[in-house]
């Protein structure tokens, strides 16, 4: 802890003249300086000048079992002191990587039960086209190689991640776009649906998915990569039968189904996984976030036996990362995932605590102006402001209504999260009814805030 013992200015000023903030404007940031946080317990983090903060975000979707669970501290401290680290290139393994897949096998549904590490989500996703790829050439298919998601879809930053994600603003930076990717629309029907029923724009906009493979050419697509519920991009839950459809053309025209559970995985959704909620059945899976609860940095990708089939026939794979199966991350990813089991976190948040929480953004949309929808799952969920609700107006981009709440927020020790003009959350998996409460009460405080500032009050 040698120089941790600064004032807040300090802090602000070190990190003016040594940092540069991932998705930040950093002439900007420095102009305001940062906020420094110091520690956290449960549900709540605590900034270098004593505010308590409700963190409805779980860090950044991925504290799941809440901060300073000593479980996952002490389990990370005894693994250091016996193996801090070794790699997995050399035909070799330790205890906790080895352990770890085995517990994936029994939380993911039936028929993963083979795992490739990594560090982050990112990571993983680029695995899954290298992976992806590779299956197909195995067979004898090596123009399968095109893969297909969705715009404004978040799948990472490194140069592959942001190629396979359909985010713009990420691709115009320095050109970042890959060949080989290819994108279709979100399944955002409160938005996007026109005068389609939501049943009829569920199924248009799967069909995108078919109309796409035959301009490509179904023997060149490798796979559909998608996450269940669309986190960074709004939280965007797609109609019922979206998902049905999905399946069905992936079949049809035999390519991939990987889906991206960095977000939904580890009981976010009031299941294990969001493919459950969702009711999909993927070939591969992305898993990051809440695999350690953010304690660590560790990521994988839970291939299906029928994919691990094709995978042991094709020889060499040329592919893996420095820290692939980290052994103190391990260790800590196994501490979470019993954690969750041994406290029924995810049965809480499919009967009590999401219904909950769902409910209760429900209702404050029934009073409250700026608040035209409530999506979500389990303990993920958005609220879309609305200039008028009964014609779905929003706002012009001046207004900056999402920036303005999230300031709001910030102000009054909430954290959520601005996706243009809706508010995203997804607090632990462990907030009480209380703390949910307390949420609820600083969001309409910050709504009628931003109203006031809009002059709609």
């Amino acid at each position: 802890m040698k120089n941790f013992n600064r004032n807040t200015e300090q802090w602000k000023q070190l990190d003016r003249s040594h940092q540069i903030h991932p998705f930040t404007d950093p002439a900007q940031l420095n102009a305001k300086g940062t906020r420094v946080i110091i520690k956290a317990e449960g549900s709540y983090i605590w900034d270098s000048e004593g505010n308590k903060i409700l963190d409805a975000m779980a860090g950044l979707w991925c504290v799941n079992v809440g901060y300073g669970r000593s479980e996952l501290i002490e389990a990370g401290n005894r693994q250091m002191k016996e193996l801090p680290y070794y790699n997995s290139f050399f035909q070799t393994s330790n205890p906790p990587q080895i352990e770890l897949g085995r517990l994936l096998s029994e939380v993911t549904p039936e028929g993963f039960d083979h795992f490739f590490y990594s560090s982050s989500g990112s990571e993983a996703n680029d695995t899954v086209v290298r992976l992806v790829r590779h299956y197909w050439e195995v067979q004898g298919k090596p123009t399968k190689k095109v893969i297909i998601s969705r715009h404004n879809a978040y799948h990472g930053s490194t140069l592959a991640a942001t190629s396979l994600g359909g985010m713009k603003y990420m691709h115009d930076m320095g050109g970042s776009l890959l060949p080989g990717f290819e994108h279709i629309n979100q399944p955002h029907w409160y938005l996007e649906g026109g005068d389609l029923s939501e049943e009829e724009f569920g199924l248009s906009r799967a069909r995108e998915l078919e109309e796409k493979i035959l301009e490509l050419g179904a023997e060149n697509v490798a796979a559909f990569v998608a996450e269940p519920i669309q986190g960074a991009g709004g939280v965007i839950v797609p109609p019922d039968n979206y998902w049905p459809e999905i399946q069905r053309i992936c079949t049809a025209y035999d390519i991939l189904l990987a889906v991206d559970e960095v977000i939904c995985g580890f009981g976010r959704t009031g299941k294990w996984f969001g493919s459950e909620t969702m009711g999909i059945r993927p070939d591969l899976m992305t898993l990051a976030k809440g695999l350690s609860s953010g304690y660590l940095p560790i990521s994988a990708v839970a291939l299906h036996q029928r994919v691990v089939g094709v995978l042991m026939e094709g020889g060499e794979i040329n592919h893996g990362y420095t820290y692939s199966g980290h052994p103190v991350a391990s260790a800590v990813a196994i501490a979470n995932i019993n954690f969750i089991r041994d406290h029924g976190l995810v049965e809480m948040v499919n009967e009590l605590t999401g219904p909950y929480l769902q409910e209760g953004f429900r209702q404050l949309a029934e009073r409250h102006r700026l608040i035209g929808e409530v999506r979500g799952r389990g303990l993920i969920c958005a609220i879309q402001l609305v200039k008028d609700k009964e014609q779905k107006i929003l706002f012009s981009k001046d207004e900056d209504v999402g920036n303005r709440c999230r300031n709001h927020c910030f102000d009054n020790n909430l954290i959520m999260r601005a996706v243009d003009q809706s508010m995203v959350m997804s607090p632990p998996l462990t907030i009480s009814i209380s703390e949910i409460d307390e949420l609820l009460e600083k969001a309409e405080r910050c709504l009628d805030l931003t109203a006031r500032d809009l002059g709609l009050s």
